[in-house]
């Protein structure tokens, strides 16, 4: 079984770190790993905010990019942990469509985990950095307008949406 792990991410609210968990979701924990590593959460937005529930972030800020890197769904891994507040999840469409979308619970969205739901991290350090992010767009971006447009969609029409700087893999 692969190591623990941390990721630090840079934002525009400040810094967090989420530690990854193999054991919890071992695909999940490792998409996450390749993703961080290949550069594809840098200058992402956190483009859905919905208070007490999650927020929502891996469309990259190029759309080539999420392209390139986001068409390849991973298969599920069973739901070993909970949807508590501070855990970070794969978003999906559906059975086995797991890609680059994550959300962290700002709740404890337990309702989740019968959804197929698996958390493979926790923010460890920074989850008042996470309350902090703009929520005042909701669910208004328009997912297929990101993929399409990236930040430059993100930029004209929601302006004030927090950001990634850089996710590194902290060892």
């Amino acid at each position: 079984m692969s190591q623990a792990f941390r990721v630090k991410f840079e934002t525009s609210k400040g810094d967090f770190v989420a530690q990854v968990n193999p054991e919890w979701a071992p695909l999940g924990a490792a998409q996450f790993r390749s993703l961080v590593e290949a550069g594809f959460y840098d200058g992402a937005r956190f483009f859905r905010v919905v208070p007490n529930f999650v927020v929502q972030f891996g469309l990259a800020a190029d759309p080539a990019v999420t392209a390139k890197l986001g068409s390849s769904p991973i298969p599920d891994d069973p739901v070993k942990e909970s949807n508590r507040r501070g855990r970070l999840t794969f978003a999906t469409a559906g059975p086995n469509t797991r890609t680059t979308q994550l959300f962290i619970n700002l709740g404890d969205n337990t309702f989740l985990d019968r959804q197929g739901f698996a958390p493979f991290a926790e923010v460890v350090e920074g989850m008042d950095v996470v309350d902090s992010i703009y929520a005042g767009y909701g669910e208004q971006p328009h997912q297929g307008q990101i993929r399409a447009q990236g930040n430059r969609y993100l930029e004209a029409n929601f302006p004030l949406l927090d950001g990634i700087v850089k996710a590194s893999v902290a060892e």
